[in-house]
């Protein structure tokens, strides 16, 4: 869903059917792994993609495919 911009954890919850504590949750897991960042505005959250984090793992495979390439 971030792909497409940036959310309120309360935009997200609703599409899912679950408690706004499971998603906070599971977003406090993806933050801590780097894959997304929050900004506060006033008494929201937003998330956002870290697009810096999927840029580094392209860039990994590119250059595993690169090694793999000239063996």
């Amino acid at each position: 869903m971030l792909k497409n911009g940036k959310m309120t954890a309360g935009e997200i919850a609703d599409r899912f059917d679950v408690t706004m504590a499971s998603v906070s949750r599971h977003l406090s897991v993806l933050k801590d792994a780097d894959l997304i960042r929050d900004t506060r505005n006033g008494k929201y959250i937003i998330y956002e993609i870290n697009t810096s984090v999927l840029e580094d793992v392209m860039l990994w495979i590119t250059e595993l495919k690169g090694e793999k390439e000239d063996d």
